[in-house]
């Protein structure tokens, strides 16, 4: 076991995020024990596991405690520590509204992009999906038109704003279209923005735009399930 804790923890540290179907990544959320043991490891260097079910990757993050030893020295920190300016923030904050909102009702009542809107008696028996299947994503032409003039101008918003969040993991830019990236679903806390979202001012903004807003948190309208799509990891060796 040690040797697939010392491997899975230096990939963390050097990719920044994996998939959560890795075989490793898979058994540090099925096994206690490795899951411990990673932990551990982690907080040794001040971080830790960054993971919700709903995110098709796992991360590392600073942990609480050491935001301040690390970023104390830098004012901008609290609103970012990757330095991402307000404007970029906002754009962040828009693209995820766009993409993870819908992405979260799709999940949570287990549809699919493809579905016809049809209910599925047994869907809700179905292990939560991840990916293309239940992440659509958004014009890049037409995110620009609608929030380029609110954002500094539609062609920084083109030429340096999406391509930054792009290196950064928070999106994937393919052919004109704006997607899901490894960080955007499980850097962004679902449960503290949703509502903030849907119930305040940048909801009427987006819906002026043409993008109305989920009525109501994914979660208030349907019952949580547990993931169970992980329980299909290999047995730990």
């Amino acid at each position: 076991m040690n040797q697939d804790i010392q491997t899975l923890t230096a990939r963390l540290l050097a990719n920044r995020w994996l998939p959560r179907n890795d075989r490793l990544v898979r058994r540090a959320l099925v096994d206690e024990t490795f899951r411990v043991e990673l932990d551990q490891r982690l907080a040794a260097v001040g971080l830790q596991l960054q993971d919700n079910p709903y995110a098709g990757f796992v991360a590392t993050a600073l942990a609480p405690e050491m935001l301040e030893p690390v970023f104390g020295a830098k004012r901008e920190y609290a609103a970012s520590n990757v330095g991402l300016t307000r404007d970029e923030i906002a754009l962040l904050v828009v693209v995820w509204s766009l993409i993870i909102l819908p992405k979260r009702e799709r999940q949570v009542t287990r549809r699919e992009v493809a579905d016809d809107g049809q209910g599925d008696m047994f869907g809700t028996e179905k292990p939560v999906e991840h990916g293309d299947s239940v992440s659509a994503g958004i014009s890049e032409a037409s995110l620009i038109a609608d929030f380029g003039p609110l954002l500094g101008g539609r062609s920084r918003v083109k030429n340096f704003m999406l391509g930054k969040l792009a290196r950064l993991g928070f999106i994937e830019r393919r052919n004109g279209i704006v997607a899901e990236g490894p960080l955007l679903d499980v850097a962004l806390d679902y449960r503290i923005l949703a509502d903030r979202i849907i119930h305040g001012t940048l909801a009427e903004v987006i819906a002026r735009a043409g993008h109305p807003m989920p009525q109501a948190n994914a979660f208030e309208n349907a019952e949580i399930l547990a993931d169970t799509g992980e329980d299909d990891a290999e047995d730990p060796a």
